[in-house]
């Protein structure tokens, strides 16, 4: 079966750019809660807390993971430079809170997560699965970390890997913490992942077993978003929530969540679990397009399928004639029970591209050069933070202060009015916005 995903104006769409600020409905704040430290393998040298925090309030960013916890020099880091308010977030000591004047009012505080790589077999399969653990308080944190210590070596990376099931983990720490709960990370991601191709899982059940009824979340991933997901009706109990999984705080909220709730433990965690039109969340999601698992694919033949064009794809690469990683859109179809979505009555999600890549377009340099630096920092200081000026900065007031190309780039993104070329086998794609005749008119100031 073939599935044509499409974007019908009223899913995906800002329908009205000012409801999340506007509404008598409980005054949203963003939330990212998958991230990592410093002490994970490939990350930043900035993923400290400042670094965290400084990026945190850039993007527009109210609550912040504080990823790793179980690595013991970064719990030590934690419990040094933060406060506990009681509520189940923590805020930075005021000696080291980055001082960024046009962000003052935005209050950030950290939730204590933690990503935890699981690696165990079962009927002679391997079964692979990452998953973020959320707890509102640092005895749980030890607790849980005295447990998986016995498991494994914690200190050898931020995100340790343990021969540990997936449903043995969520015992774990639903005795460790009761208070706690267990996201199942980016659930599409070929490895690692319990939707994933080569994960060994097809359901949550075959994932968690009899501890499935204390799963009440998934996390999107940057190669789907809800669109893709609410295809699939075993779903449909479950709020989708999506995070950056950053490993540099520069890409922290890439993918966030809007949280309609109290701003406590809590509330958010209740809010997961039961929504209602108070209390509820939407999400903020790349253009799964862009993801580096979206398409079924070999990249170093440079080999892609598209599922409209092979209806019965195959495993092996016609070139060199090895396996292909399956994309994550050919595993959504394949356990895919509807030819349209159906959403829960309060999601929404928004498909955003982040601001220097927009502007990287815009100049035809990279995003972390001298030239996209100097304008990001200036939409920053004249606008507010990254998600103010994506989500719902008025674009009439950028194109009144000399930002017309940026402010068409971002009412074209509003309007899902993207070029997608997709990712395949580990290659991210690319989302433009627009065509190259207009980018030539662009730079050469006639657009």
């Amino acid at each position: 079966m073939i599935l044509v995903f499409e974007i019908d104006g009223s899913t995906g769409l800002l329908d009205n750019i000012y409801y999340l600020f506007q509404s008598n409905l409980k005054m949203p704040y963003i939330a990212d809660f998958h991230t990592h430290s410093h002490y994970s393998y490939a990350t930043s040298k900035h993923s400290n807390l400042v670094g965290l925090c400084n990026w945190g309030k850039i993007k527009g960013i109210q609550l912040l993971g504080t990823g790793d916890f179980t690595h013991p020099g970064w719990l030590s880091e934690l419990k040094e430079n933060l406060i506990d308010e009681g509520n189940g977030f923590f805020k930075l000591k005021s000696n080291l809170v980055p001082g960024i004047e046009t962000l003052k009012k935005i209050d950030l505080r950290f939730i204590l997560t933690a990503e935890i790589s699981c690696i165990y077999k079962k009927n002679e399969q391997t079964k692979k699965s990452h998953h973020v653990l959320v707890v509102p308080d640092f005895q749980s944190a030890l607790n849980i970390n005295y447990k998986l210590a016995k498991i494994g070596n914690l200190a050898s990376d931020g995100r340790p890997i343990l021969k540990l099931s997936a449903r043995n983990l969520l015992e774990i720490l639903l005795e460790s913490a009761p208070d706690g709960f267990l996201i199942p990370a980016h659930i599409w991601t070929p490895w690692f992942s319990i939707f994933g191709s080569r994960s060994g899982y097809d359901s949550i059940f075959d994932c968690f077993e009899d501890l499935s009824d204390q799963i009440f979340c998934l996390e999107t991933g940057l190669s789907a978003d809800p669109e893709m997901i609410r295809h699939i009706s075993a779903l449909d109990q479950y709020t989708l929530l999506s995070n950056s999984d950053c490993h540099s705080p520069e890409n922290l909220g890439r993918e966030a969540n809007i949280i309609f709730s109290d701003f406590n433990y809590w509330s958010l965690k209740k809010t997961i679990q039961f929504s209602d039109v108070k209390n509820h969340i939407h999400t903020i999601e790349f253009f799964p397009e862009e993801g580096k698992y979206y398409l079924t694919g070999h990249r170093k033949c440079d080999f892609q399928q598209k599922p409209e064009v092979n209806p019965n794809p195959s495993d092996i690469c016609p070139v060199c004639h090895k396996s292909l990683t399956k994309g994550v859109l050919n595993r959504v179809i394949e356990l895919s029970d509807r030819k349209k979505p159906v959403f829960n009555e309060f999601e929404r999600f928004y498909s955003l591209v982040p601001l220097k890549e927009i502007l990287s377009e815009i100049t035809g340099v990279g995003p972390r050069t001298k030239t996209v630096e100097k304008i990001y920092n200036q939409l920053i200081h004249n606008f507010g933070s990254e998600f103010t000026i994506l989500l719902n900065f008025p674009i009439e007031d950028l194109r009144k202060n000399d930002f017309e190309i940026v402010a068409e780039a971002i009412h074209r993104m509003r309007q899902g009015k993207a070029i997608k070329t997709a990712g395949f086998d580990g290659l991210y794609g690319t989302v433009k916005l627009f065509s190259q005749n207009e980018i030539y008119k662009i730079r050469s100031g006639k657009f």
